[in-house]
């Protein structure tokens, strides 16, 4: 079921290349919707009671213990539902803008995204560590080429600076990768599967030199300051859709990594670093919001605010805590809707306006009210209001930062304040106030575009009231996580009514 997950973006990539130009968008969302459907058959067959699920494991490199291994627990589930929901949502919004590309056209686009898609999924259920690596490494082509080929002027400078960025990390997490293979190799028969890994007695010494192998790479990946300046100029030369593919999916395998690789093969060197990388997180989260009210590009604005986001999700993670770590895979998810959101209603404001200034932009919802509020919505869900989905993981994330330390809490809650700062000013200066004379023809959405952006709205508010889905489906797996890691968690238990009627009339005997 996997395998075919991950194999159908990737022949539907070669087909649509293939195709004449006049079908090349039509069979690309079709493939994006069958991609769909079999997501939704591989949850449907998930079981809620954790572990790795659906499990393919054959022989490939047999010399250097290197397996075709796939497997999904509740966070590469969920990644992988959000990676199959935001792919046809990202084609049916960029319709006719790839169109416009030249040389390069709607095929191109079309055909780079699925193989994004594709390879995307296949680094969130790979369960060999050497397989994990080349499907990191491959999803920087079809990046690329979506940064430098599609966009504004400018773009293709912003995919070198990306490109060389994660390259760098690539070579780290190459060199730790190589290690574990000697460690491994040392006790025994060689292995880069994840479950042998977990049990392998790495050693203190080694194990903390390449657990920063594994985190670099992903700090890089997420980003996380001082890792980050590639993230701002990409999301603001690319086209909003590619914006979406990069730091609604790419960049979440920064943040997967870190929990899957890092605490799962390195425990020990996990916890030991974990001050350092709570400091790293908390600059990010104050850094990116501070400096997301200074910007004018509304594109350069969404990218720094998830420099914060990442950072909290970031701090949840190494928090090593059960709070923290499902508060961190719901922000992975959240973030994810309200970000994409916001770049997509953010793309069709720059389709009217023709600039992305802010500065530019004023009074657009006199006359199209129905894109203003659903700007405001997807806002209002990067803020973290209460009743939209992103509240749910910056409260838990906030509960796990108090609980490590109140320092910690206090100045992670400063993302709140200024979080509402940077989008109501932004909202503010582009949606109030007189509209000029060049926006007053300024046409509403359309039927397509509400529809590419009606399903994470729905999302957003369903799981702000109604988070059991996600929490059944990460509570496991992080509690495992917590057990492997030897950590005990002084989370409140719920005592049922029956059995407090049970402890009383024992007192009272």
């Amino acid at each position: 079921m996997l395998s075919l997950l991950i194999w159908l973006p990737l022949a539907g990539a070669v087909a649509v290349a293939l195709l004449p130009r006049t079908v090349s968008k039509t069979a690309g969302l079709g493939i994006a919707l069958a991609t769909l459907v079999v997501g939704v058959v591989v949850a449907a067959s998930y079981e809620l009671d954790g572990g790795r699920q659906l499990t393919e494991e054959r022989e490939w490199i047999e010399a250097f213990g290197v397996h075709y291994a796939l497997g999904v627990d509740g966070l590469g589930l969920l990644l992988v539902l959000l990676t199959v929901l935001l792919v046809p949502l990202v084609l049916g919004a960029e319709w006719f803008k790839a169109d416009a590309a030249g040389s390069a056209g709607a095929r191109s686009f079309v055909a780079w995204t699925l193989a994004l898609e594709g390879l995307s999924l296949a680094v969130f259920c790979a369960t060999d560590v050497f397989l994990f690596y080349v499907v990191f490494e491959a999803t920087l082509i079809p990046a690329y080429f979506l940064v430098g080929g599609f966009g504004r002027d400018g773009r293709s400078a912003a995919a070198l600076k990306f490109l060389m960025f994660q390259l760098a990390g690539g070579l780290i997490l190459l060199a730790a990768v190589i290690g574990l293979y000697v460690v491994s190799a040392q006790q025994g028969e060689p292995s880069y599967l994840l479950s042998d890994l977990e049990r392998l007695d790495i050693g203190t010494e080694a194990g903390r030199w390449l657990f920063f192998g594994f985190f670099i790479a992903f700090a890089i990946k997420a980003p996380l300051f001082p890792l980050h300046t590639w993230l701002a100029d990409t999301t603001e030369k690319a086209t909003p859709g590619t914006g979406v593919l990069l730091v609604c999916i790419l960049d979440k395998i920064g943040t997967f990594g870190m929990m899957r690789f890092c605490l799962g093969i390195f425990p020990e060197a996990s916890q030991w670093a974990t001050p350092l990388v709570i400091t790293l997180a908390l600059i990010s989260v104050v850094y990116g919001a501070l400096v997301a009210i200074g910007q004018d590009d509304i594109f350069r604005l969404i990218g720094l605010t998830s420099l914060s986001h990442f950072g909290l999700i970031t701090l949840g993670v190494f928090t090593m805590s059960s709070q923290g770590g499902t508060g961190a895979i719901l922000y992975m998810v959240n973030h994810g809707l309200g970000t994409a959101a916001l770049f997509l209603v953010a793309g069709y404001l720059y389709d009217r306006s023709g600039t992305s200034s802010i500065r530019e932009m004023r009074g657009v919802e006199k006359v199209a009210p129905v894109l203003a509020g659903l700007l405001l919505v997807a806002g209002l869900a990067t803020l973290g209001l209460p009743g939209l989905s992103p509240f749910i993981s910056e409260f838990l994330v906030f509960v796990a930062a108090f609980d490590h330390a109140w320092y910690v809490g206090a100045i992670a809650v400063t993302a709140v304040v200024l979080s509402a700062i940077y989008v109501l000013w932004m909202y503010q200066r582009t949606m109030t106030g007189p509209t000029p004379p060049e926006a007053e023809t300024t046409k509403d959405l359309g039927v397509r575009e509400i529809a590419a952006v009606a399903p994470l709205m729905v999302a957003l508010v369903f799981f702000g009231f109604y988070p059991a889905p996600l929490l059944d489906v990460s509570n496991p797996m992080v509690g495992d996580l917590m057990q492997h890691m030897g950590i005990q968690d002084d989370a409140p238990t719920v005592v049922h009514a029956d059995t407090d009627a049970e402890h009383e009339g024992e007192a009272a005997h």
